[in-house]
């Protein structure tokens, strides 16, 4: 039976799509594209990255950039998509596997319940797949999904949030064990753990669980606590906590928490409303875990605490400033896929669409 890896799954590559230089980003546009730069160099270094871009300009601008700033170019993967925004964890295919094979599977995206433009996000997947980038099976589903939406142990245990999967914006025609058995006839999971309380203020996406609680290993959750009696997301996250406290494991054990700070208030700077910054946003890949920062006072703790989760990998901040100011962060703009599923370059029938030479005297 196939089920839904986990991040710390080995991983082929992580992909992430390029902002269009008229798109939501446009006012702010140097500011992500260092960003997502800053993404792709650090995961470069342990792993190959996919990146979709809007047109051919801009992929050879970035691209260029990148070798330049030491990008080797066995590590860079790219092709021109249709695309409406940024957020490759929610269009990006979901993975499981049987052990043997890898399977990708594309569920509907439909911009966080209708809340943005999203019919070309929803179709980068089988782009993607046209382009002969896939090593493996591609599965289409008639179920509305994102990929910030669940959380998996590998185990066929799933964490997710009543407030994003029975949104009556994604599946309204699907009640809770309606929507677990869809979940179980496509991803193998056996079990789903729901989360009541859980919310941050300035969020699009219906409390996706990235932003509040996640899978660290199959017996260790990361939180966010709000230990600030007299913010507004206090009570709401300490519900969340208690809720945490009294999930247990499919033997019955107790699972390892590890709370992670709450850090100051970020707000837009234009209208000062609450921008919804947490450290759950991380990104598990080959070796490291990349953690959003915010310039605050806690960053250092937040990567002192999963450092304590992943004691075998690297723990590397990534400032998230800009991605915030879009309602998002680290992990929202990245997608992992897992090891089997990204065709090698030179077995891809359009393998020219996929690449760039890079300058003379570049990194390779």
């Amino acid at each position: 039976m196939h089920r839904l890896l986990p991040e710390w799954y080995p991983q082929d590559a992580v992909q992430l799509t390029w902002p269009r230089p008229d798109g939501d980003w446009a006012h702010m546009l140097d500011a992500i594209e260092l960003m997502l730069e800053q993404i792709a160099l650090i995961t470069g270094r342990y792993q190959p990255v996919i990146i979709g871009f809007p047109d051919a300009a801009t992929r050879e601008r970035i691209t260029m950039r990148l070798y330049r700033r030491g990008m080797a170019s066995d590590r860079l993967h790219t092709a021109v998509v249709d695309s409406d925004d940024t957020w490759a964890r929610d269009h990006g295919p979901l993975a499981t596997s049987d052990g043997d094979q890898v399977k990708l599977h594309d569920f509907i995206f439909t911009g966080w319940g209708g809340k943005f433009p999203a019919k070309r996000d929803n179709t980068i997947s089988r782009q993607l797949d046209q382009l002969g980038l896939l090593a493996c099976p591609l599965e289409p589903h008639e179920l509305i999904l994102e990929g910030g939406a669940v959380e998996t142990d590998g185990l066929g245990t799933l964490l997710t949030t009543d407030a994003c999967l029975l949104n009556p914006n994604r599946n309204a025609h699907l009640d809770r064990a309606q929507v677990e058995e869809q979940l179980r006839q496509r991803l193998g999971i056996e079990r789903v753990l729901w989360l009541r309380h859980g919310h941050l203020e300035g969020d699009d996406t219906d409390s996706h669980i990235d932003t509040l609680a996640r899978f660290c290993s199959p017996d260790t959750i990361a939180y966010v606590r709000c230990d600030d009696p007299e913010d507004t997301h206090y009570a709401e996250l300490r519900a969340m906590e208690l809720e945490l406290e009294s999930l247990t494991r499919a033997d019955g054990s107790a699972y390892r928490l590890i709370a992670l700070p709450w850090p100051g208030a970020c707000l837009d700077a234009d209208d000062g409303h609450r921008l919804p910054a947490t450290y759950a946003n991380f990104l598990i890949i080959n070796g490291a875990v990349l953690v959003p920062t915010h310039g605050d006072r806690r960053d250092r703790e937040a990567l002192n605490a999963l450092a304590e989760a992943f004691p075998q990998h690297d723990i590397i901040g990534v400032d998230a400033s800009a991605a915030i100011r879009q309602h998002g962060s680290l992990h929202c703009l990245t997608m992992q896929w897992p090891r089997g599923s990204l065709m090698p370059s030179t077995s891809r029938p359009q393998a020219a669409l996929s690449q760039t030479t890079p300058p003379q005297g570049a990194s390779s």
